[in-house]
C-alpha cells in the first residue's frame, strides 16, 4: 500500500517538474483509482497540498494546480539575494581547498549538462547543489532548508527560465563568475553578479509572454 506521504511527495514532484502544469484539474476520483485509496485520505493529501500552495481547492469546481505567482517568486529572490550576499562575504574570509574542489566539480558537471536538452532537470539539481553548498560552507544550511519549504512557485519559474535558448550556458558562466569572485575576494562585484544571476529575467516580457497560460494574472 502506498502511504500518504509518498503520494504527497510524488504529486509535489509532478507539479514542480511541470508534468502537472498550472491550471491542471486534479480529480479526487482519478487519484483514488490511481493509488487504490478511499476518498478520505486523498482529501487529506489535497488539503495539505493546498496549504502549501501547490494546488487551489474550489468548492464545486475541483482541485486545480496553482498558477505561478511571480510576486511569490520575487519575494524568494529578494530573500536569496539578501542572504547570498552575506554568504559570499563570509566565504571570502577563507574557503578550504577541499570545499573549493567540491564547487569546481559541480561546475564541471554543469558543463556536461549544457549540450543535452533533456538534461534540464539534472542541471537544475546541480544549480541547487551549487548554492546549497555555499549555504552549508557558511554554516547556513538551516536557512537553505527553510527557503525550500516555500519554493513551489520559484522552482517552476526556474524550470521555465531554463528553457530559454542558451540559458544553461549563461547560468553556468554566472556560477563560475560567483566562484571566481569569492576566491579573488572581490567584494565590490557581489551586488552586480547576484543581481544579474537571481533577478535579471523575472519582469522581462520575453520571459512572461511564452508562458502566460502558466502565470497567475
Amino acid at each position: 500500500m502506498v502511504f500518504k506521504k509518498e503520494i504527497m511527495n510524488q504529486l509535489k514532484e509532478e507539479i514542480l517538474s511541470l508534468r502537472l502544469t498550472p491550471g491542471t484539474i486534479i480529480s479526487e476520483t482519478a487519484l483514488s483509482e490511481r493509488y487504490q485509496l478511499s476518498r478520505t485520505p486523498i482529501r487529506d493529501i489535497l488539503k495539505q497540498l493546498s496549504l502549501e500552495d501547490y494546488i487551489h481547492i474550489y468548492p464545486k469546481k475541483g482541485n486545480i494546480v496553482s498558477y505561478i505567482d511571480l510576486e511569490s517568486v520575487e519575494q524568494i529572490i529578494y530573500l536569496r539575494y539578501a542572504l547570498e550576499k552575506e554568504i559570499m562575504k563570509e566565504l571570502m574570509r577563507g574557503i578550504p581547498l577541499k570545499d573549493l574542489h567540491v564547487l569546481k566539480d559541480n561546475l564541471l558537471r554543469q558543463l556536461q549538462c549544457i549540450d543535452e536538452p533533456e538534461n534540464t532537470d539534472a542541471f537544475l539539481e546541480l544549480d541547487d547543489e551549487f548554492h546549497k553548498t555555499m549555504f552549508i560552507l557558511a554554516g547556513r544550511e538551516f536557512l537553505w532548508e527553510l527557503i525550500q519549504q516555500f519554493n513551489v512557485h520559484y522552482v517552476r519559474y526556474r524550470k521555465l527560465h531554463m528553457l530559454k535558448k542558451d540559458k544553461l550556458k549563461e547560468i553556468q558562466q554566472e556560477h563560475q563568475f560567483i566562484l571566481d569572485c569569492i576566491v579573488g575576494g572581490e567584494e565590490g562585484r557581489i551586488d552586480e553578479l547576484l543581481h544579474h544571476h537571481l533577478r535579471s529575467d523575472i519582469r522581462f516580457i520575453d520571459f512572461q509572454e511564452p508562458y502566460t497560460q502558466y502565470i497567475k494574472q
